[in-house]
């Protein structure tokens, strides 16, 4: 086995089977060794179910695994996602936190699936964790990519995007709103559990004036600079901004596996930053 000395690479941004991703942990952890990747963040959606299994594989294939998590959050009628570095995956209330998020989700996807069937489309829970083809782990996260594979799956959509398109992105047939907590609230839950708190794929919020009241109000300590849904452009206004509010920058790739022949966002390692990141990350969360 090569060493860690000799892997530079870090990707902070990836998804498991624990919230709405088609790997298990350790699979992530894996294809992040054969990529030559010296760490990998384990971020998955309001849990932290996942990640255990990812140290475990990280101790294995001699890679760095981060703790991490990606909280939703909402901020001038905007979803907005925070990524935490570092937290204590055990911290009792951190957890309580986490799954007061999913039971809103819960109640959430319930809505999701009776908009559905006002459309004639009946749809039910369990179908839904059928098309997983396992078990549904305690914590685990079911989330809309679930509930469009299982459309996909009944023949109501051509694929992922076709579902989304036509059923689950907001302004769809079937979308409904989800109550979330602020930025500012995300944070100070990420600070509390030992972590770091950094600003996900601004990119993707089509709004940096929101961005920059986000910042300001919140108490980031990062920004995802490199995203797989980032062009050059966003990337180099995203390093502007980081720099001018003193901001450690990241990068991750959002890998959430393989869906129906692609890959979403992108494939681990095709954003990634120095592991020195991951010194200015302890370094911060030290100072926290």
């Amino acid at each position: 086995m090569d060493k860690l000395a000799d892997r530079k690479g870090c990707d902070l941004h990836s998804h498991t089977q624990a919230s709405d991703g088609m790997n298990t942990p350790w699979e992530n952890v894996q294809l992040a060794y054969e990529r030559g990747l010296g760490a990998l963040a384990i971020t998955d959606h309001d849990t932290v179910a996942g990640i255990a299994e990812a140290l475990q594989a990280g101790e294995r294939l001699n890679i760095i695994v981060v703790p991490g998590v990606e909280i939703s959050t909402m901020a001038g009628g905007t979803d907005i996602h925070v990524l935490g570095y570092y937290v204590d995956h055990r911290d009792p209330v951190f957890l309580e936190r986490l799954a007061a998020l999913r039971r809103t989700r819960e109640k959430r996807n319930e809505k999701i699936l009776a908009k559905l069937r006002e459309l004639g489309i009946e749809l039910a829970m369990e179908e839904v964790i059928a098309v997983l083809g396992r078990p549904l782990e305690p914590d685990e996260s079911i989330g809309r990519p679930h509930i469009a594979d299982a459309l996909v799956h009944k023949g109501h959509a051509l694929d992922l995007r076709d579902a989304f398109d036509r059923y689950l992105a907001q302004g769809a047939a079937a979308y409904v709103p989800q109550p979330r907590i602020h930025p500012k609230e995300a944070c100070e839950w990420i600070r509390e559990a030992g972590g770091v708190p950094v600003l996900a794929h601004p990119g993707l919020y089509g709004d940096d004036a929101l961005v920059r009241t986000v910042i300001e109000e919140s108490g980031f300590k990062g920004i995802e600079v490199y995203h797989s849904d980032h062009g050059v452009s966003e990337e180099e206004r995203y390093l502007a901004m980081a720099e001018e509010y003193g901001f450690i920058v990241t990068a991750g790739s959002d890998y959430h596996g393989e869906r129906q022949g692609q890959i979403f966002h992108g494939d681990i390692g095709s954003r990634q930053v120095s592991t020195q990141v991951l010194d200015q990350l302890q370094q911060a969360r030290a100072r926290s």
